[in-house]
């Protein structure tokens, strides 16, 4: 019995080391949980929100106040609020609203203290380019398939092979340029509208594109380049 008490109260004291001893393991929330929505590489849908907070204006009145500007281009920082509210929320100047499902809305970006007082006349404005190839006329095709290569060369891209079978004016899904059968022109032509323009037009925003020896279709209106042409043109830009 003497030699039991003692390793009672040696367990005893053991037990209540343990128990005042903190806890040396830290349990932190996974990064991956923190860190979720756009840009971080997970699948993110906008829920519907059935009260969406309503967007207020987040331009300075103080812009609309003629500022000095110091510097190569001396002149006057002014801008009135309302352009630059109307700037702030156009995606791009041709383009309203987002068109990529990964794509934030503008205004939601440009929001806070930093854009206040930002001339918005001064920043850059890219054109949207998803309006902008809509500008393209349609490419005339004999065959009932073509292969599209953007031009090909380091401006191109890998071979789309398109079907032309139905009456309708299919593009390029890699660069977005627009073929159709020359036997369905007639049938298009009878149409009140059509995504793409038939013919070229004199639209400012109608880039002519190179004509390369691999560019498939023909522009009514222009005909298309002979070979020696097209070798010719490769010649003289190499030796510039």
């Amino acid at each position: 019995m003497t030699s039991f008490v003692p390793a009672v109260r040696a367990c005893c004291a053991r037990a209540s080391l343990r128990a005042a001893r903190p806890a040396t393991r830290s349990f932190a929330t996974s990064t991956r949980l923190q860190r979720q929505g756009p840009g971080t590489g997970e699948n993110f849908e906008q829920a519907n929100d059935p009260t969406p907070r309503k967007l207020t204006p987040n331009v300075s009145q103080t812009n609309a106040e003629g500022v000095t500007a110091m510097g190569n281009r001396d002149g006057v920082l002014q801008q009135s609020v309302e352009s630059q509210e109307k700037q702030r929320q156009m995606q791009a100047p041709n383009r309203a609203r987002p068109w990529s499902r990964n794509q934030q809305a503008r205004e939601v970006a440009m929001s806070g203290p930093r854009f206040e007082q930002t001339i918005m006349d001064l920043q850059p404005q890219p054109p949207a380019a998803i309006e902008l190839i809509h500008k393209q006329p349609v490419r005339w095709v004999d065959a009932k398939s073509v292969a599209c290569d953007g031009g090909g060369g380091p401006l191109g891209h890998p071979k789309i092979f398109i079907n032309l079978d139905k009456p309708q004016i299919c593009e390029c899904t890699y660069c977005g340029l627009p073929y159709a059968k020359k036997a369905h022109k007639e049938y298009l032509q009878s149409l009140p509208s059509t995504t793409y323009p038939l013919e070229p037009s004199n639209d400012p925003a109608q880039v002519q594109m190179p004509q390369t020896a691999s560019m498939k279709g023909e522009i009514q209106g222009h005909y298309p380049p002979l070979k020696g042409e097209v070798d010719a043109e490769a010649v003289s830009g190499a030796q510039r």
